[in-house]
């Protein structure tokens, strides 16, 4: 396969999950529980590793900013570290939400795979509180993030950059469709 072919198919491989009815459906019921969140008082917080952490960190930061949703996320190093040292690194996610998550609140939690460790515990904590969860996951389709969600947001994919990329697709249209408009000055 050549450069102009493989570009072309990895393009057709993002459409499949853009223009897919399920995923409209999704992002409506999604714009409804945050909208749902922010009338009660409610925060959202975004949560990942690696590169899904980057999404957690640009979304947070457009839906407080753009949507007016107020946010955050959990990418702090020396909550990282902190929490990761004192609780393990497979518990911390789901301590910091311990410490931070109020009843009214919507946690999003980004993972690839669905499977990292850190993320789930976060899910099933969240679960057993009754906190609405969103994921974004992609690989297998019953993965165990996916399992926790009240809305799920998942790609038939294992390629990392491509799921990512629909991921970040995703999250920026719910927010966008929150604002209203695709278009607008950033500094309103």
């Amino acid at each position: 396969m050549n450069e102009r072919e493989f570009i072309i198919e990895y393009y057709g491989q993002c459409a499949k999950h853009l223009l897919h009815a399920d995923v409209v459906d999704l992002i409506i019921d999604a714009k409804s529980m945050i909208l749902a969140t922010k009338e009660k008082g409610g925060k959202l917080i975004f949560c990942g590793n690696g590169a899904s952490a980057s999404l957690a960190s640009h979304a947070s930061v457009d839906y407080t900013k753009q949507a007016k949703v107020r946010s955050v996320n959990f990418n702090e190093p020396s909550l990282i570290t902190a929490f990761s040292n004192d609780y393990g690194y497979a518990n911390w996610v789901a301590k910091a939400l311990e410490y931070y998550a109020e009843a009214d609140d919507t946690i999003i939690l980004i993972s690839c795979s669905g499977t990292s460790p850190n993320i789930v515990k976060a899910a099933e904590y969240a679960e057993n509180k009754g906190i609405p969860i969103i994921t974004f996951t992609g690989f297998l389709k019953d993965n165990a993030l996916k399992g926790h969600g009240t809305i799920n947001f998942w790609v038939d994919s294992k390629a990392y950059n491509i799921i990512e990329g629909m991921h970040h697709i995703w999250l920026l249209s719910i927010c966008d469709l929150i604002v209203g408009k695709s278009e607008y000055p950033v500094n309103q």
